[in-house]
C-alpha cells in the first residue's frame, strides 16, 4: 500500500538562500526538532552539505524514544536550472520506502516556492507513518 501527499509553500527568501540551506542536513534537524531527531549511527558522520549517497541515522521521537534505524538516500535531481529538486529514498525496517521529492522554484521578488511531495509504503503501517507523516510537515 502506498500513500503520499503534496504541500507548498511561499517563502520569503530568494530560491538561492532557499537552496544553500536545503544542502545543510542541518535544516533537516531543525524543521523536524523537537518532534523527531536524526542522530548519525556509530560509525557516521552526516556531511556539511548534502551530497549523493546513503546515509544512516537512528530516529529518536522528542529526542527520548528511539524509532530505529533509517536510510536517508540523497538523490540530487537537478542541482543547476531551476525548479531544483532533491530526493530523500529513504527507508527502514518499518518503513519499505520513504520518497520525499523537495522542489524549489523563484517565484519572484525574493520569495520562493517550496514544495514538499512524498510516498510512503509501510505495509499494514503504511496509514499510521502517513499520518504521522502528515502532521510533522504541518508541524513544520
Amino acid at each position: 500500500m502506498n500513500m503520499g501527499f503534496t504541500l507548498s509553500s511561499l517563502l520569503k527568501a530568494p530560491a538561492e538562500e532557499v537552496w544553500a540551506q536545503l544542502r545543510s542536513p542541518r535544516l533537516m534537524q531543525h524543521v523536524a526538532a523537537p518532534v523527531l531527531e536524526f542522530r548519525p549511527t556509530a560509525g557516521e558522520q552526516l556531511p556539511i552539505l548534502w551530497e549523493e549517497g546513503d546515509f544512516e541515522v537512528s530516529l529518536h521521537l522528542f529526542s527520548m524514544v528511539p524509532l530505529g534505524p533509517q536510510t536517508v538516500g540523497i538523490r540530487l535531481l537537478d542541482e543547476q536550472a531551476w525548479p531544483r529538486r532533491v530526493l530523500d529514498d529513504g527507508h527502514s525496517p518499518l518503513i519499505r520506502s520513504w520518497k520525499h521529492w523537495i522542489e524549489l522554484e523563484p517565484a519572484g521578488q525574493g520569495t520562493t516556492l517550496y514544495t514538499d511531495r512524498l510516498a510512503i509504503c509501510a505495509g499494514v503501517l503504511t496509514p499510521f507513518v502517513w499520518l504521522f507523516a502528515r502532521l510533522l510537515f504541518a508541524h513544520r
